[in-house]
């Protein structure tokens, strides 16, 4: 993992790279989910500069799973 982790409030913040790895998914497609809603808030860092809480990717994780295929998903995960 790159190294573009910051500290903000004492909790560590993932830079896009960084938290697309951290799910396994592109940068792309982290962007794109982003731009739809369909991931944990972001916190916004500058003007095009945003982070992610890496509680937050955690609890967007667990929401995400399921038990079965068939199982209702709300299209956010």
């Amino acid at each position: 993992m790159t190294q573009t982790t910051i500290a903000f409030d004492n909790k560590a913040i993932l830079r896009p790279p960084e938290a697309a790895e951290y799910l396994g998914v592109s940068t792309s497609t982290l962007a794109k989910r982003r731009l739809r809603g369909e991931l944990p808030a972001f916190i916004k860092l500058g003007k095009k500069a945003v982070g992610y809480r890496r509680e937050d990717l955690d609890a967007w994780i667990e929401q995400c799973r399921r038990h079965s295929t068939s199982e209702y998903h709300n299209g956010k995960c």
